[in-house]
């Protein structure tokens, strides 16, 4: 059986660490195995280029960015592998993150990046295990098994209100 794969999680500074912590809370709830690190496209290109090219040959199977602003991190990052590669836009002070939405969904035919909503850091990573659920067939049935408890929870509060409107 092959060795389960584990997914980055690339900040494009450590400002972005409390949305992003999100994506690794997740997938620590999965036991996903995971990296994380900070990278700029435009401060260490050359650190995130290496790494990207690296990454299905480390044992990665996806990869989650985030970033603000420019929020050119996930692009910069898909250009450099056939991983698929998630791209979180994160909320700035000056635009609300539709700057960071904007640059990271925009990306040119044949470069895709899968994008979030803003400060969506939960669901890249549930995203990211799907994908890699395609081949494993245990994390397959633990968001099978979540998605039901999901939907178990929601019908349950219905009931409860069902009761509390007919009281």
């Amino acid at each position: 059986m092959a060795e389960a794969k584990k997914v980055a999680v690339i900040l494009g500074s450590d400002s972005d660490l409390p949305v992003m912590m999100k994506a690794v809370d997740k997938l620590k709830e999965f036991g996903v195995g995971y990296e994380m690190h900070i990278m700029s496209a435009h401060r260490t290109p050359a650190d995130a280029m290496e790494f990207a090219q690296n990454a299905k040959q480390n044992g990665f199977g996806a990869i989650i960015a985030g970033a603000g602003m420019a929020a050119h991190l996930a692009g910069a990052l898909a250009a450099q592998t056939t991983l698929p590669v998630i791209g979180v836009p994160l909320k700035s002070s000056v635009l609300d993150g539709m700057d960071a939405l904007l640059s990271t969904v925009m990306m040119p035919s044949g470069i895709p990046v899968a994008t979030v909503a803003i400060n969506g850091a939960a669901n890249a990573a549930v995203l990211a295990m799907q994908m890699l659920a395609l081949a494993d067939e245990t994390l397959a049935k633990k968001l099978d098994d979540n998605r039901a408890e999901m939907t178990a929870g929601v019908r349950a509060k219905d009931q409860k209100l069902q009761e509390t409107l007919n009281a």
